[in-house]
């Protein structure tokens, strides 16, 4: 067989593979409810197309069109049934392509919400290896997510953050052209800058949060407590990790971190758990005839 037909027969067979699972549904009676959630208007951030806006099934079309021509890439679907015997829905996507010498590496993965609260995003993050001969520039970099999303929070540390809270992205002060986010970019973040973040608050800082959100199990339930006590209502973070030369950029991750619609997500799908356990453990008989 030609080379050219089997790799078009395994793109194909990965597309109709991640088409044919079931899409999240709902049993008839549980009616979802869209979670609230920190972005809403212009100020609506996106991975690749994917906002917190976005549930399993528009995602899994941009996972689709990621897929064309490709036969080397990884695809994890994860599932899970919504309470005892409930129907099944997909909690997770990720998709990765492996780096090599002439390459790019990439890692593409998004967590979901239940049913109940619309199966919406509420983790997106990407990860990109640059291969040694196309290393970005950080200041192309930057100048690249800054013409998307806008002025950062706070910059340092590898990072650009946006920290958002009641529907507007924070500031601290300083407000960052490209050559000053370049220039603050491998220093360490302004501990004047971070007070000011938290307020007089003693609630958690966003910026520990989402970097521990990065590590963590993307479950929920994992993921509650500390999205409870964050001091913000969401978090998008930018890291540019320095290659070769140091004016370069080696790895670019991004992590979109939807606090609000998590909590809030939380809150619709036990309500919805604990409406269908109450209703499956009363009895199912009726009065006998006399």
């Amino acid at each position: 067989m030609p080379r050219h037909a089997l790799v078009s027969m395994l793109a194909m067979s990965l597309v109709l593979g991640l088409a044919s699972l079931p899409a999240a549904s709902l049993a008839d009676d549980i009616k979802p409810k869209a979670p609230e959630t920190a972005f809403s208007g212009k100020l609506r951030p996106d991975i690749l197309g994917i906002s917190t806006e976005s549930n399993a099934e528009s995602a899994r079309g941009i996972f689709d069109s990621l897929f064309k021509g490709r036969t080397d890439t990884k695809t994890d679907i994860q599932q899970q049934k919504f309470g005892n015997g409930g129907t099944s829905y997909v909690t997770a996507l990720s998709f990765s392509l492996p780096a090599g010498s002439k390459q790019n590496g990439e890692m593409l993965s998004t967590s979901f919400s239940s049913p109940a609260s619309a199966n919406r995003a509420y983790f997106v993050a990407r990860n990109l290896t640059f291969a040694q001969d196309q290393q970005p520039s950080k200041a192309d970099m930057i100048r690249e997510v800054m013409g998307k999303y806008g002025v950062p929070t706070i910059v340092g540390d590898q990072h650009l953050y946006y920290i958002y809270r009641k529907g507007s992205i924070m500031s601290v002060g300083g407000k960052y052209k490209e050559a000053t986010a370049l220039e603050a970019i491998d220093k360490p973040l302004d501990p004047r800058a971070a007070v000011k973040l938290n307020g007089d608050t003693v609630r958690g800082s966003c910026v520990a949060v989402v970097k521990r959100a990065q590590t963590k199990a993307k479950e929920p339930s994992a993921m509650l407590a500390e999205a409870k006590g964050a001091n913000c209502d969401g978090v998008l973070s930018v890291q540019l990790v320095p290659g070769t030369p140091a004016d370069r950029v080696g790895i670019a991750q991004f992590t979109l971190l939807d606090v609000k619609q998590l909590v809030s997500a939380a809150a619709i799908d036990g309500a919805a758990l604990a409406g269908g356990s109450s209703e499956g453990s009363m009895p199912k008989g009726s009065a006998p005839k006399l």
